[in-house]
């Protein structure tokens, strides 16, 4: 291999080494009960999480944490009909802050960490939970080069066995192709092995080898390390095909061959983005034949130029180069296709493609590819001069560089199956916009008053939720609310919004932001006939 490719495969393997935060999340936290910053009146018997997709609880890794810091989920979460539910035990739990930190798998086989707060009669500070949150820098960075391992493994296996079956002439030694070929299986196995480790760290949050037999046990049990041990058993059948693949193969060989390719690159969707997308059939099928038309004609790249090229004489590349021609062309469409049709669902709109980490990914990686197809368009005008079997060796040149180009397209595409899909941005928005609001004390000498604003934005239906306490923290029933919001830059005098008192010390009511701007919002209470004091605090309404 020439100099500059060798270089391309361990500058782009340096490259996924590199700090780079590539694992991110892929279900999201759509709605809770309580939601985030809400105050509830008493501890509910049980918390509600809906995500965007199925999910699966990482045993011992969510929890409830109370004002006090005690733990009090009875349990792992279980599964309801659309999310989780955590069972929390005991009644009579203190008022205060309460945290909820989880961590789950995601249909994608992607573990998705999180917390949030809320609260019971009143904010108050936030315990800390003592829970690992997000992924340990080394497994982010383990991850992608696993599935960058397997993507050149599957381009070294299936390339150069349908070069040999089809294109490999008959007097030459088979010995480099059923190297490559056996190169790749054992890279196909190495990565496979790999992801079925690394599974354990991610999914806890610990570091690549703290993973106990247990952590391992469930990973291989779960559906993720079940549709690997399949992957194992196909390879295992690809690597006794191949022993036998001293010819071009017959009809029963051939047949055997194409069902265990299939079957093997069945695994890959099935344990990543498209089995969790929607119209995840379509795109389990798109994925296949992705991987199959990506195997076919980078790996027939690397044979042509490690192989055929070098030893063919040129009787032999007149046969061969226009039919392999034909045929790297028509996979490159099914390759092309099947990869739009993946873009358009995980992208979910065109906003996505510049407004998420996924979008940009495909952008690079559709620009790699069309500088691939530039190189292979001069291959290709060679191949039809004839001017390739009188000069193989400027045939091999472009070939080397479209196959080096591809490799740093097998990065990318390692890189991009770790991102979340543009199409959940919409909801990660949505999430966001359901988690906003304003919650603040404000203290006088007659009392205290804790309270939130909800969501806080522009419109009619902004929601006052308020506790009141004496400065001894009792509660402290409230006579009259008054509250009023202005935007004195803008010249708007202060507006009266409805408030009442809902029992003894608790407030409820709405507040209209007319436009967006930094308002004043004041709250006067009277606590009896004589005593009343008046607090202030702006409020950045969006």
């Amino acid at each position: 291999m020439a100099w500059w490719m060798v270089a391309a495969v361990f500058g782009v393997a340096g490259a996924l080494v590199a700090p780079a935060g590539v694992a991110g999340a892929h279900a999201v936290l759509s709605e809770s009960n309580p939601r985030p910053g809400e105050v509830v009146q008493s501890l509910p018997a049980q918390i509600r999480l809906g995500f965007n997709e199925p999910v699966r609880a990482v045993p011992g890794k969510t929890v409830v944490v109370g004002p006090d810091g005690k733990r009090l989920n009875a349990g792992d979460p279980v599964p309801s009909a659309d999310g989780l539910s955590i069972r929390l035990r005991g009644a009579d739990q203190p008022t205060g802050t309460y945290v909820v930190s989880y961590r789950v798998i995601s249909a994608d086989s992607h573990p998705v960490s999180g917390s949030f707060t809320f609260s019971v009669g009143a904010p108050s500070a936030a315990p800390v939970a003592e829970v690992p949150v997000g992924t340990h820098p080394a497994v982010r960075v383990a991850v992608p080069a696993a599935k960058y391992a397997g993507y050149l493994g599957l381009v070294l296996l299936i390339g150069p066995m349908v070069m040999l079956a089809m294109w490999y002439p008959r007097r030459l030694p088979r010995r480099v192709p059923l190297r490559l070929a056996r190169a790749g299986l054992v890279t196909v196995a190495a990565s496979t092995l790999a992801a079925l480790w690394l599974q354990a760290p991610a999914a806890s949050g610990a570091a690549p080898f703290d993973v106990s037999p247990a952590e391992l046990r469930d990973v291989v049990a779960s559906p993720f390390g079940l549709i690997l041990l399949g992957r194992l058993l196909a390879l295992a059948a690809a690597a006794m095909l191949l022993g036998r693949l001293r010819r071009r193969p017959g009809w029963r060989l051939g047949s055997a061959l194409t069902v265990t390719a299939v079957a093997g690159l069945s695994t890959w969707p099935l344990t990543g983005h498209p089995v969790a997308a929607p119209h995840a059939a379509l795109l389990v099928a798109a994925d296949v034949l992705h991987l199959a038309a990506m195997g076919m004609w980078i790996g027939g790249l690397v044979a042509l130029w490690a192989a055929v090229l070098r030893r063919a004489d040129p009787r032999e590349l007149r046969l061969i180069l226009p039919s392999w021609s034909r045929w790297a062309m028509i996979g490159v469409y099914w390759l092309v296709a099947a990869g739009l049709v993946q873009a358009l669902v995980q992208l979910g709109g065109w906003s996505s493609l510049t407004g998420s980490g996924y979008g940009r990914a495909v952008v690079v990686k559709a620009g790699l590819v069309a500088a691939v197809l530039g190189v292979a368009a001069v291959s290709r005008r060679l191949v039809r001069r004839g001017s390739a079997t009188a000069a193989p060796a400027r045939l091999r040149r472009a070939v080397g560089i479209e196959a080096a180009i591809a490799i740093v397209v097998l990065a990318v595409s390692a890189v991009l199956v770790q991102l979340t899909p543009g199409r959940t941005v919409d909801v990660e928005a949505a999430a966001a916009a359901r988690a906003r609001g304003f919650a603040t004390t404000l203290t006088s000498p007659l009392y205290a008053v804790q309270f939130e604003v909800y969501p806080a934005t522009v419109g009619e239906y902004n929601s006052f939720h308020a506790f009141v306490y004496t400065p001894e923290g009792k509660p402290l029933p409230v006579a009259e609310w008054t509250v009023t919001v202005a935007l004195p830059e803008q010249g708007i005098e202060p507006m009266a919004n409805p408030v009442f008192t809902l029992t003894g010390n608790q407030g409820l009511g709405n507040i209209t932001f007319p436009m967006r701007g930094q308002w004043s919002l004041v709250i006067t209470l009277r606590i009896s006939d004589f005593d009343q004091a008046t607090v202030t605090t702006p409020i950045a309404v969006t």
